[in-house]
């Protein structure tokens, strides 16, 4: 694994990914969209080969990644960005239009 990774690893609070990977950061954006923030950076990094990697190259890949997805939550909110299940389920459309109980004992 990464040596990056393994720090990453090690670390709980949003700040602490913050500080490891020396990104700047206002503390009223990530109160408000700390889980948002680590699960798009996340979802960037899916996908990204560290393994092999020199290790500068490898923590500048997620330093600018953790970079990326902070900027999308300092541009917009966490229910405009989506990241979670519960927030894109709340934009799809309805199934089957509502069948009043009326029309069904009609029947």
């Amino acid at each position: 694994m990464s040596p990056i990774l393994e720090d990453l690893g090690r670390v709980s609070a949003a700040e602490d990914f913050f500080t490891l990977l020396e990104v700047p950061f206002d503390q009223q954006v990530l109160n408000v969209a700390r889980l948002h923030i680590l699960r798009r950076m996340r979802d960037y990094l899916r996908g990204e080969a560290l393994e092999g990697k020199p290790e500068e190259e490898a923590r500048a890949l997620v330093r600018a990644h953790l970079a990326r997805a902070y900027a999308d939550f300092v541009a917009s909110s966490p229910i405009e960005q989506r990241v979670f299940k519960v927030h894109q389920d709340a934009v799809r459309p309805a199934g089957k239009a509502f069948v009043p109980l009326s029309s069904i004992l009609e029947a």
